[in-house]
């Protein structure tokens, strides 16, 4: 027999949360790059050791090779817009969710569309020069 539940969990909330704070913090410090890499910092400096180097990580190759993407938290997570303000790319921590792994995510707005079926997220637990280059390699295509 299924339990009735309360709908969102307490970390759901949270995020949910958090993100009604970042959207009041973007409308009062302006939707500026500056501001921008001003939320992704302080919220990759609260992670702990192995999610803060693998966020670290993302940022600077997201900085790399898609330049053009613009940088922002969305439900606390560090990520990164299209000009239209859509997220791209996001990593979502392990931390946050208490989960196995950390997850590198891309939403509808990158272009990775590849006939019926391609991926949108992945399992990220270290940063490798191999995983690197792939990761870089998702990264460009999605930011087109």
């Amino acid at each position: 027999m299924a339990t009735k539940t309360d709908g969102l969990s307490a970390d759901e909330r949270a995020a949910v949360k958090q993100r009604a704070a970042e959207l009041r913090a973007e409308a009062k410090a302006g939707k500026t790059r500056e501001a921008g890499e001003k939320a992704i910092r302080e919220a990759i400096e609260a992670l702990p050791d192995d999610d803060r180097a693998l966020a670290e990580g993302i940022d600077r190759i997201v900085k790399d090779v898609a330049p053009q993407l613009f940088p922002k938290t969305w439900y606390g997570f560090p990520s990164y817009a299209d000009a239209d303000g859509k997220v791209v790319v996001f990593f979502k921590p392990a931390s946050k969710f208490e989960t196995r792994y950390p997850t590198l995510g891309f939403e509808d707005a990158a272009q990775l569309d590849d006939g019926d079926i391609w991926v949108t997220s992945f399992a990220l637990l270290k940063l490798t020069p191999e995983t690197e280059k792939r990761v870089a390699d998702h990264i460009r295509k999605a930011a087109g």
